[in-house]
């Protein structure tokens, strides 16, 4: 976390009341966000709050259960009451929010609530309504940004609406939880949110479920390595997760060191775009894509390298580097957005420009080149991760939130309404040009 991060209470009244709304949940799992939200309300169920999560819902899932202390209600798909003739996602968006509201509202006929937690701007919609109708205090984690996303740029339409949505959600809750300080900036900058009303709360890791067996690992390298180093990637294959860069590093570590194997584990769209480029690089002998690694394959192929890279061009926190880490791999990470948080040069890790391939190239040769320093980090990091990321901590430091937010709640509205009052509902306004770099809020 940064150094001039806000330090939030991590002592608040215990039992709140939490209605949490996310898009994703298990066994729906798209990326990173529904496994933490389930991690999350798991931590805060046993820290003693009474936490509902209202999801989508999966084939074969039952609609309401209790799992894991948590009570998980989910929103059926309806397409009768709520036809769609299109693929769009903000048709489906809408048509969910839609469902979800009505599960919501399900929820709150047999409870109460003290806060609602929303997860991104998919649940935008519901959470707005439901703050409003049952006059609650909303907290809001942006996860990530459409804005970052695409590098400062809202190219299409709907970029440019994901980022208006971004925008009303944001000035709707009372407190707003990002990520890492990068993240922080991010929000008050785009939305015009103050910095004052911005948590920084870090994403969780069971740094446990990370810890391969010795076997798994030997197994692992065996599978993976050749007569010389191994270096791995995990994540998702997007532009901007700046694997493109890792391939043209390649040519120089392979004649740096002899037998040089490269995994990349994972799937997206920029698969095939990748495959092509080792193709053009003659790097076929090295480089091999695994595709999806399951929860015990990924551990103990991480624990096999001699350096995990993390070449995001873009990454609100990166996650990916605390898993890495609690598997043991010594880390060669981009020093971009929450990965600059994360890792400390030299201690845990070694640092690069991102979109550098040189500079990432020397990173990793430094670890690869000396096991002893890439060893020392490696325990370092792990280190690092059981005391400052487990989940026990993070549902405490969000909890902390939701005591804000209903201590802040009254005050909030009636600054709201007297806004709203004098000067309307104001259109966001999207500057041109690039958002994060512009050096003004998008409204």
């Amino acid at each position: 976390m940064s150094p001039d991060a806000k330090v939030i209470d991590i002592n608040p009244a215990r039992h709140q009341r939490v209605l949490i709304l996310s898009w994703e949940y298990p066994p729906v799992l798209v990326g990173g966000l529904g496994r933490h939200v389930h991690a999350l309300s798991v931590a805060l169920a046993a820290a003693g709050h009474e936490v509902t999560v209202v999801t989508r819902h999966a084939e074969g899932a039952p609609l309401e259960e209790y799992a894991d202390g948590v009570r998980v209600l989910r929103a059926a798909e309806d397409p009768v009451t709520f036809p769609l003739a299109t693929g769009s996602l903000l048709a489906w968006t809408m048509a969910f929010n839609h469902t979800l509201t009505r599960a919501a509202l399900r929820a709150t006929e047999s409870a109460t609530y003290d806060v609602i937690h929303a997860h991104d701007w998919l649940v935008a919609h519901t959470a707005i309504t439901l703050a409003e109708y049952l006059d609650l205090p909303l907290v809001t984690t942006i996860h990530a940004t459409e804005a970052g996303r695409h590098q400062g740029w809202l190219p299409e339409e709907m970029n440019r609406t994901i980022h208006g949505v971004e925008h009303w959600i944001s000035g709707e809750s009372t407190r707003v939880i990002a990520c890492s300080g990068y993240m922080r900036d991010q929000i008050t900058r785009l939305f015009d949110v103050p910095a004052a009303r911005v948590d920084v709360v870090a994403n969780g890791v069971d740094d446990r479920a990370w810890r391969a067996r010795p076997r798994a690992v030997a197994s692992a390298r065996a599978r993976f390595a050749g007569d010389g180093p191994l270096v791995g990637y995990a994540g998702r294959l997007v532009y901007e997760k700046g694997v493109q860069h890792l391939m043209h590093a390649v040519p120089y570590l392979r004649e740096r060191h002899p037998g040089l194997r490269v995994v990349i584990a994972g799937d997206g769209p920029y698969r095939q775009e990748l495959v092509e480029q080792a193709h053009r690089l003659h790097l076929g002998d090295t480089v091999r894509f695994t595709g999806f690694l399951d929860s015990t394959q990924l551990p103990a192929m991480l624990a096999a390298t001699d350096a995990t890279v993390v070449p995001s061009l873009y990454e609100p926190f990166g996650m990916v580097a605390l898993e890495a880490a609690a598997a043991g791999a010594p880390l060669a990470v981009a020093s971009t957005g929450g990965l600059a948080e994360i890792v400390e040069p030299g201690v845990t890790g070694v640092t690069f420009p991102h979109s550098d391939p040189g500079a990432l190239a020397g990173a990793v040769d430094r670890l690869i080149g000396d096991e002893v320093f890439a060893r020392r980090v490696a325990r370092r990091a792990r280190t690092m991760v059981s005391e400052r990321y487990g989940w026990a901590t993070i549902a405490a430091h969000t909890a902390s939130s939701y005591t804000a937010a209903r201590r802040e709640h009254g005050s909030f509205q009636a600054r709201r309404a007297a806004s709203r009052l004098g000067a309307g509902r104001p259109r966001i306004a999207i500057p041109e040009g690039n958002l994060l770099t512009a050096g003004h809020a998008a409204c």
